[in-house]
């Protein structure tokens, strides 16, 4: 499904209800399989979500998460401390092609059983469950986040629990820190101090319901909205705190140099966007925040801001290479752009070019990061049904603040 967007009226105060956090959702169900008296509310509607669901599920030897990284890390630990089950993890072909190996190698340093099916290094896996007894494992902490959330979801369930030491630079820490302070809702002894993780074997949890927050990540289309908007517009998103553990709630912050404020009321943000903004170049670290990258370089380049973006590395094995995909797709519009393997370096510019077909590469975030040029020119997304992946609702979304859109494949 391919769409051409247009644009209506900008709808002011409008109120949009963005389902749970995507992030929170998949760490809270693998905790859940450990301790069954969770509750949870406000999942994720995404199809990241949805697979993880049905690999929990299901009864058979085979579990397919299609595109769901997430899921691919987090059930190959879980899987590995599940004693006498039998699984082969597979997903899509982008999927076999994202390294798992780090994870793999830590596991295996525990006592687990994992096999490649087809190239070393690489999903699919076959995944024969252990009990686990050994407590300690190293493990680069310039990794992928998952790869270390994934060892902490399944820490408590380890006879003697587990302590890991990250070596290095640590990159997105606050990706760790959700899942610390999931833990700690669920009253497991955790910690993270200096390079060290310790999290300690608990096997019973009193009854107890968690509520999921909203996904920030996906919040951050309305923000780019507002930002390409006149002064004046407004929209309502729910279900928001100030106090959230996801990392990309730095857009409240970042987006001030766009003239977009938040407001934060109960249980929702109301954006606004106050004044022009400014002029000067966008600096920005984001190893804490990676996903909103793709939406930053997009609300820069249809406000002719040049920005620099860094601490993008772990975006070049992501849903696809996401910075060169960037490149070719702002150049396209017209954009002088550059990216290194860890960076993006976009100049200042004031043309963008009209109807230009944005490729998404399978990845959801390339879809939604651009819809909101349309408020500049008219574009056309192609494979657009790719933003299930994390937000099924969201063309209806974009139709409700005003941005139409028309299938035309």
């Amino acid at each position: 499904m391919d769409l051409k967007l247009q644009v209506e009226l900008l709808k002011s105060a409008k109120d949009i209800t963005i389902s749970g956090s995507k992030s929170e959702s998949n760490r809270l169900l693998i905790l859940q399989q450990i301790y069954p008296n969770l509750y949870i509310e406000n999942l994720s509607d995404s199809d990241d979500t949805h697979h993880l669901q049905e690999a929990l599920s299901l009864a058979n030897d085979i579990a397919d998460i299609g595109h769901a990284g997430t899921a691919m890390r987090f059930l190959t630990a879980f899987f590995a401390t599940q004693e006498d089950v039998v699984k082969v993890l597979q997903g899509s072909e982008r999927m076999h092609n994202r390294p798992i190996e780090i994870l793999v190698d830590a596991l295996r340093d525990l006592g687990a059983e994992i096999e490649y099916v087809e190239k070393e290094g690489y999903p699919p896996l076959k995944i024969t469950g252990k009990k686990l007894t050994k407590n300690k494992i190293s493990i680069n902490g310039n990794v992928s986040s998952q790869y270390i959330s994934a060892l902490m979801l399944v820490a408590p369930s380890l006879q003697n629990g587990l302590t890991i030491e990250l070596v290095g630079k640590i990159t997105s820490v606050p990706y760790i820190n959700m899942t610390l302070q999931l833990l700690h809702q669920l009253d497991i002894e955790a910690s993270f101090n200096d390079q060290l993780i310790k999290v300690a074997p608990k096997s019973i949890i009193n009854n107890q319901t968690i509520v999921v927050e909203s996904d920030w990540s996906s919040a951050s289309y309305f923000y780019s909205i507002i930002a390409l908007s006149k002064v004046g517009a407004s929209v309502k998103l729910s279900a928001y705190k100030k106090d959230s553990l996801q990392g990309d709630s730095c857009l409240a912050d970042i987006y001030k140099h766009f003239g977009v404020t938040t407001i934060f009321e109960e249980n929702s943000i109301l954006l606004t966007k106050e004044n022009e903004g400014k002029s000067t170049v966008l600096v920005q670290d984001l190893k804490n925040a990676p996903d909103i990258a793709q939406t930053i370089a997009v609300t820069c380049f249809g406000l002719g801001i040049a920005c620099d973006l860094t601490g993008l590395h772990t975006l070049k094995i992501k849903e696809t290479d996401r910075l060169e995909a960037l490149r070719e797709e702002l150049t396209k519009l017209g954009a002088d752009i550059s990216v290194t393997n860890e960076s993006l370096h976009l100049k200042t510019s004031s043309v963008i070019k009209e109807n230009v077909q944005i490729a998404t590469y399978n990845d959801h975030r390339m879809a939604m990061a651009f819809a909101p040029l349309a408020l500049k020119v008219p574009i056309e997304i192609l494979e657009a049904e790719v933003v299930t992946k994390s937000y099924r609702n969201f063309w209806n979304d974009m139709t409700s603040v005003g941005i139409k859109s028309i299938t035309v494949k």
